[in-house]
C-alpha cells in the first residue's frame, strides 16, 4: 500500500486498478463525491491506476460520506482510505523512547550495545542511561 503524507498535511492514496474494482460509473460518482469533499480523485498518467489526494480532514469527510451512503459499491475505496488513515496515524518510535525501553528491559545493557541497537551516539546513550538511573 502506497500512502504519501506531505508535510503540508496533504495525503496521497494510491488506488491500483481502481475502475476494474468498482466500475466506471461508480468511479465517476466517486470522483464527483471527492470534489465535493475537497479532494482530487484522478488517474495517474495513462495507467489504470488512480490516486486520491487531499487534506486529511477532506479525506475523512469523504470517508464518512462513502460509509453513510455508498458502503457496498465503494467498499474497495473505503477500505483503501481506512488503511491509509491508519497508516498515517502510526508514528515510528523515537530514538529516545527506544533507548528508554531497552534500558528498562535490561538495566545491565552496555553503552556499546545501546549504540549498536539504536544507531545513536555515545552522548545520547549516556544521557539515556543517566536519566534512567536517576529514577
Amino acid at each position: 500500500m502506497s500512502v504519501f503524507l506531505y508535510h503540508t498535511g496533504m495525503i496521497c492514496i494510491q488506488l491500483p486498478s481502481f475502475i476494474h474494482r468498482i466500475g466506471g460509473e461508480q468511479a465517476k460518482h466517486a470522483k464527483q463525491l471527492a470534489i465535493e469533499s475537497g479532494c482530487k480523485l484522478n488517474r495517474i498518467r495513462r495507467s489504470r491506476h488512480w490516486q486520491l489526494e487531499g487534506a486529511i480532514e477532506s479525506v475523512m469527510s469523504l470517508l464518512v460520506t462513502l460509509r453513510q451512503s455508498y458502503a457496498e459499491p465503494m467498499a474497495f475505496l473505503i477500505k483503501k482510505i481506512d488503511e491509509s488513515l491508519i497508516a498515517t496515524q502510526t508514528k515510528p518510535e523515537s530514538k529516545v523512547a527506544i533507548l528508554e525501553r531497552l534500558i528498562s528491559n535490561n538495566p545491565d545493557i552496555t553503552l556499546t550495545d545501546l549504540m549498536l541497537q539504536t544507531d545513536c551516539t555515545m552522548a545520547e546513550a549516556r544521557h539515556a542511561r543517566f536519566t534512567s538511573d536517576s529514577f
